[in-house]
């Protein structure tokens, strides 16, 4: 009996192990786009810290950063309305850029764009939408926990 106890701890931290760093990586390739990409690779060390002291190490400073930084955000309602207005523009956006309308041709710093938004597509959209909604759940719960009354 007591090696099966073993061979499930093992097991546990096989997968703890998979999907944390699965988890990094999928945030690493989409931190560059439009979307929610450091919070998944913050999700993945949230993961990894069950196992790794470097995990703890550094996400201890970071929920110190994020919690100050919420309570900020927090603090008074035109942040508030601020912080709901940023989801709105970032949902307007990714409709936007689904949609993909057609654009003026036109070059910046030699660069050429249009007669497509650059990246435009569903995956795009999808990515700014998801964030819109990532924003308003995280307004939420900021302004439930620790929103002064």
């Amino acid at each position: 009996m007591e090696g099966r106890g073993r061979d499930q701890g093992v097991a546990e931290r096989v997968v703890t192990e998979v999907l944390g760093w699965t988890v990094v990586v999928i945030g690493i390739i989409l931190w560059p786009l439009p979307g929610p990409g450091l919070l998944i690779i913050l999700a993945g060390i949230t993961i990894l810290a069950r196992q790794h002291a470097w995990a703890r190490r550094v996400l201890d400073p970071l929920r110190e950063k994020a919690v100050e930084a919420a309570r900020f955000g927090v603090a008074t309602w035109p942040r508030i309305v601020l912080s709901a207005l940023g989801g709105v523009w970032l949902a307007v956006l990714g409709v936007v850029w689904w949609v993909s309308p057609r654009i003026p041709e036109f070059e910046v710093l030699g660069v050429g764009f249009g007669p497509r938004l650059p990246a435009a597509g569903w995956g795009t959209g999808l990515g700014l939408i998801a964030s819109a909604f990532a924003a308003w759940g995280l307004l939420v719960y900021s302004v439930l926990r620790w929103r002064e009354r």
